[in-house]
């Protein structure tokens, strides 16, 4: 018998069909959830279709865990999603208008042709899997800031073969030497023992009692480590607690691909994110480098702050990071942070605010800045900026 307790079996209903099932059946369901008085709501995947007839107003509606072939018409007064609805005329509104220049006379229109009728279920489909991957990330994150996804440009899906990650991902023969030491401060931001860890490598305190930076770009930021005895709310431990601020991934309507926006205000100086993915070697890196630029893409971040010996490749695994644009103008700024690793050529890459950041704007960094880490671009320039480059190299 204790064998058997390792055993497992493949589902053959997952648990919304399963939960289908008992409504179609009107069996009630305490483990489902499936009561007398939820038993005849089924939940709304999309909606796919509109008509109107005689003032009344219908939706094919594609249910969640059925097929497409089990989609139905239903009067609008049937239907309990209001964000749906609202979603649904918003992407009907949005396509006539691109295909038109011009609203259409009737609003909304009786009928839809079959060229709509394609862009609304592609557009469905997408939003389906846009959620899925939106919940993907935030399970796979580590720090306190959610992730939010949105596309309301184009019929994009989330990019393949990446996966989140939240710290580097060394690869075959590279090695990370960890701290063997650690402070023994009481208050390492009022009382420094020997300098707290900054000191003892020769270097300024990073930050204010608020988490600001102020430090001048280019000057290392040396945060507690592992073997310090201050716990983590200490004033030395910033980058290290992970991102603080709820961000979205945005598809930019002016071709730049997916970019990164705030969801909320950000304070100049804090920290935002850090850019992170495989380490590997700067020969490595080359090779990488000629295939990304027949590709027009690269992901490759050089860890040059004292010699360049080994890069950071985000293209297949990385953060939140991994899809912030250049600008010629940001509003971020890189710092080179070392924690439990001194090693001064594998420096923790951190992004802090240059200025006070609105909420819904776009965060940038420019990847060709001097006297940092620098990503590797070799492409035009299309950040939009007053004075950009127009080249980035």
């Amino acid at each position: 018998m204790g064998g058997r307790s390792a055993c497992s079996v493949g589902a053959k209903y997952s648990l919304n069909q399963l939960g289908n099932m008992c409504r179609v059946a009107k069996l009630c369901c305490h483990d489902l959830g499936i009561t007398k008085k939820n038993m005849c709501i089924f939940e709304v995947d999309y909606l796919c279709n509109y008509k109107k007839i005689d003032d009344k107003e219908y939706y094919l509606v594609k249910w969640k865990g059925y097929p497409k072939s089990e989609n139905t018409w239903e009067p609008r007064r049937n239907l309990r999603c209001a964000a749906t609805l609202k979603q649904f005329h918003r992407d009907l509104e949005g396509e006539l208008f691109r295909r038109s220049r011009r609203r259409p006379r009737v609003w909304p229109p009786r009928h839809l042709d079959a060229a709509i009728l394609s862009f609304l279920e592609q557009k469905g489909e997408q939003r389906k899997a846009l959620r899925r991957w939106e919940k993907e990330l935030n399970l796979a994150r580590a720090h306190k800031g959610s992730i939010a996804v949105e596309n309301e440009v184009d019929l994009f899906w989330p990019p393949e073969d990446f996966t989140y990650i939240n710290e580097y991902r060394v690869t075959e023969g590279i090695t990370l030497d960890q701290v063997t030491t650690g402070c023994r401060c009481k208050n390492c931001l009022e009382s420094p023992v020997n300098g707290c860890c900054p000191g003892t490598n020769l270097n300024r305190f990073a930050y204010n009692i608020q988490g600001q930076v102020r430090l001048e770009a280019g000057q290392p930021i040396y945060e507690c480590n592992s073997h310090c005895l201050c716990d983590m709310q200490c004033a030395n431990r910033v980058v290290q607690r992970g991102t603080y601020y709820n961000l979205c991934i945005f598809r930019t309507d002016n071709g730049r691909g997916w970019g990164v926006r705030t969801q909320e205000k950000i304070r100049c100086h804090t920290f935002v994110m850090e850019y992170v993915g495989e380490i590997i070697t700067s020969e490595e890196a080359e090779r990488r480098g000629r295939v990304y630029d027949r590709q027009g893409i690269t992901y490759l971040f050089d860890l040059d702050y004292v010699e360049d010996v080994y890069t950071v490749d985000a293209a297949h695994f990385g953060n939140i990071s991994h899809f912030i644009n250049h600008s010629c103008c940001p509003n971020l700024q890189v710092y080179n942070v070392f924690v439990d690793n001194l090693d001064q050529r594998l420096p923790r890459i951190a992004f802090f605010a240059t200025r006070t950041i609105r909420a819904g704007e776009e965060l940038t960094f420019d990847y060709n800045m001097q006297g940092s880490p620098k990503k590797r671009v070799r492409i035009a320039c299309k950040c939009g900026a007053e004075f950009c480059r127009k080249y980035l190299f």
